[in-house]
């Protein structure tokens, strides 16, 4: 299966450098680059790319905004939107995973790390890595405005899934939550989800937020 990639980044050097990463790849293609935010949703709309790369830092839109438009209609529902940032200076991250970003690239990434990531996002498994995932809940655990207030959306779970939900929030792999759960990987991933579809969830990066948000992990769990 071939995966195409659009990049909306405003430095024509980061665009270059996926582009010639891609153009090297047999199963990636690249369709389409954006120079700002606004130009990303046009492409999203135009290209349909399996995953879009989007800076978030961007004139006239920003990333934030762009991911949020594309996230928020249901033609786009297929297109997977990947922040590329540097996560430790980023303070913006947190709201790009509210906007419904699928995940994280490192802009210092090794090549080959990004086009796995690229595959794992279009293959929908593990969309953070449980690394990027755990600085998340760090970020999460250090903000005093985080609302508790969703524990009610947890009652469509039964009590498997949400042991399952307390695990991802955790930061654990399909893996690790297999292995605690004593259930094979793939029983854990379908587990994971069955949880995203009752929370309406597009991907794990948005049920990290769900359990901290409804109380269900703690800082310093």
């Amino acid at each position: 299966m071939t995966v195409s990639v659009g990049v909306a980044d405003d430095q024509p050097l980061i665009r270059t450098g996926i582009r010639t990463m891609i153009e090297h790849t047999s199963d990636l293609v690249l369709v389409a680059e954006a120079a700002d935010g606004e130009q990303a949703v046009a492409i999203a709309r135009s290209h349909h790319p399996d995953v879009l790369l989007m800076d978030i830092r961007m004139p006239r839109v920003d990333g934030i905004e762009a991911t949020r438009q594309i996230t928020a209609d249901p033609s786009l529902a297929a297109v997977r939107v990947v922040v590329l940032t540097t996560f430790d200076t980023d303070d913006h991250v947190y709201r790009a995973i509210r906007a419904g970003a699928s995940g994280f690239l490192l802009k210092d990434a090794p090549p080959e790390d990004v086009l796995d990531a690229i595959r794992i996002v279009a293959g929908g498994d593990a969309l953070l890595a449980p690394s990027v995932t755990r600085r998340l809940i760090a970020d999460l655990a250090a903000r005093p405005d985080v609302s508790r207030q969703r524990s009610a959306e947890l009652d469509v779970l039964t009590d498997r899934e949400r042991e399952v939900l307390t695990l991802v929030g955790r930061g654990l792999s399909n893996t690790e939550i297999g292995a605690q759960l004593y259930v094979s990987p793939a029983t854990a991933k379908a587990h994971v989800s069955h949880v995203m579809t009752k929370l309406l969830a597009r991907d794990r990066a948005q049920l990290v937020v769900i359990a901290y948000e409804s109380g269900l992990v703690r800082p310093g769990e």
